[in-house]
């Protein structure tokens, strides 16, 4: 008989979630050093350059691939003659396990968690609760994948209730242009076909645990119609063009997973969840005998690149001039230097409701440029904590009216903006750049001094000064408003060849 122990429990949880902060899993490096290989657009093998540089420095440092260090999700299957010597429940163990990983003082991990969604959305400060999922199977093990999953990539699933007879194909090559960059690719998309609506949700968030094989499957070719949905999603997707981060090229995705289950007759029921560039879960068992033991990988598993900044126009944001900022070209990479002032969601809507009251901002922001961002606390010696970007089109709604009240020059984050965003950008001349999604180690290391300024209260949204040596990120829309995550798509696509232009 399997007797399972609480604090084996706890800790397997807890060692899983640090082990997953920061290392990626290394099929999934493995894929994205093949992309990199045959990469034919610039500014898409930079991207990638950037995401292999920074996961392996957080393999070598211990610190998390991405800020967003993720909801946590955990499938469990539990055997029938498994027995407990616990005095916690299943749920408050595991979230014991995940407040334990979350408050690790080696490695501090960043609480994203807000309870009261739709009212004063109040950080949990310890990451809990997990969205844990059973099933009861025969036999006398603990099988447990857990996952932590961004909100960025989180907030472009999709699901539809299609008719029988419409082409699941036809939907994703419609949807996957709709869901911008604000996913991080390259990565992979998980799809669930068939039960019921949340059934394809649970489906397509489930595959997304499994490990790459794309390669393996093309080599051998697909065997069933399951294996040819995925071989045809994988090549079509990728001949949409978008590109790592959105910038146009080869490799939008490194594989398609898909599972289905039996559903009406009526019905056609599917979810589409991707995963980012931060893929993030580690499978173990439990069988009594002690905590789980994760195989710790080798760097020789990570490939050895670099980034050429050589090509890169350095820019100090202390003396910038407008006139400087109008001769920026979409597409182009810079390296900033000097002061910047961090602000996400909360900042801005406590911004705009400031201003809508008369009041002034304790910072100004006049001549600044303003960086999407809510970093992790730093540990030991650092002066900030792993610090990417978050999704830009979220501050979209805020851009015209901060503009206009704070005279900001432009802002920093990931992906696309959206229309209102950048006509705000047009409008006040100013310019929106984008640092890569998945390199949140590699930027905070570009960081040289950090304090916060105004709002502590919101924690991780507070707004920070930053003084920053070398910070890379490319000019995304200009002052014209020409976006780069607009055109480049559309070019690589034409490149591409095997979908036409307005398919």
């Amino acid at each position: 008989m399997t007797v399972i122990k609480q604090d084996d429990l706890v800790q397997s949880v807890a060692d899983a979630l640090q082990y997953i902060s920061y290392y990626h899993p290394v099929d999934f490096i493995q894929a994205i050093h093949a992309a990199y290989e045959r990469e034919e657009s610039q500014a898409a093998k930079d991207a990638m350059a950037q995401i292999l540089i920074n996961s392996r420095m957080c393999a070598e440092g211990h610190r998390p691939i991405c800020q967003d260090t993720g909801i946590v999700t955990v499938f469990v299957k539990v055997g029938m003659d498994v027995r407990w010597d616990m005095a916690l429940s299943l749920d408050d163990a595991i979230n014991e396990g995940v407040r334990r990983a979350y408050l690790n003082p080696d490695n501090v991990l960043r609480a994203s968690i807000l309870r009261d969604p739709a009212g004063k959305r109040t950080n949990t400060k310890d990451n809990t609760p997990a969205v844990i999922h059973y099933s009861i199977v025969p036999g006398d093990k603990l099988d447990i994948t857990v996952a932590a999953k961004g909100g960025g990539s989180e907030n472009k699933s999709k699901m539809v209730m299609l008719n029988p007879s419409d082409s699941i194909v036809d939907w994703v090559l419609k949807t996957v242009p709709t869901m911008g960059a604000g996913w991080c690719p390259p990565g992979m998309l998980g799809i669930g076909i068939g039960g019921t609506a949340e059934k394809a949700a649970l489906l397509a968030k489930e595959s997304l645990m499994e490990p790459v094989d794309m390669h393996e499957l093309l080599a051998r070719g697909p065997q069933n119609r399951i294996e040819e949905l995925r071989v045809e999603l994988y090549e079509k997707v990728n001949a949409l063009g978008i590109g790592a981060q959105g910038l146009g090229g080869l490799t939008t995705v490194i594989d398609i997973k898909i599972l289905d289950y039996p559903t009406h007759a009526a019905s056609l029921p599917v979810a589409m969840i991707p995963n980012c560039a931060a893929t993030r879960h580690v499978h173990f068992e439990l069988d009594g005998s002690g905590p789980a033991e994760l195989a710790v990988p080798k760097l020789e598993d990570w490939p050895k690149i670099t980034f050429d900044t050589s090509k890169s126009r350095r820019v100090n944001l202390d003396t910038i001039t407008p006139e400087e900022i109008a001769s920026w070209k979409p597409g182009e990479t810079l390296l900033l230097n000097g002061t910047m002032y961090t602000g996400r969601d909360a900042a801005h809507k406590r911004m705009v409701e400031m201003f809508a009251r008369g009041e002034t901002l304790p910072v100004d922001l006049r001549g600044k440029f303003i960086y999407y961002v809510g970093p992790v606390d730093p540990v030991r010696d650092e002066v900030v904590g792993p610090a990417g970007p978050t999704t830009a089109t979220r501050m979209d709604k805020f851009t015209e009216t901060v503009l206009d009240k704070t005279g900001l020059f432009g802002m920093i984050g990931k992906s696309e903006r959206g229309a209102e965003g950048i006509a705000a950008i047009k409008k006040h001349k100013a310019v929106y750049l984008m640092a890569v999604g998945g390199a949140a180690y590699l930027v905070s290391k570009a960081i040289r001094k950090a304090r916060v300024v105004a709002f502590e209260d919101l924690g991780m949204e507070a707004i920070y000064e930053f003084v920053v040596e070398d910070m890379p990120v490319s000019v995304a829309v200009d002052v014209t408003g020409e976006s780069v995550h607009e055109t480049a798509p559309k070019i690589w696509q034409a490149k591409i060849g095997k979908i036409p232009l307005g398919a």
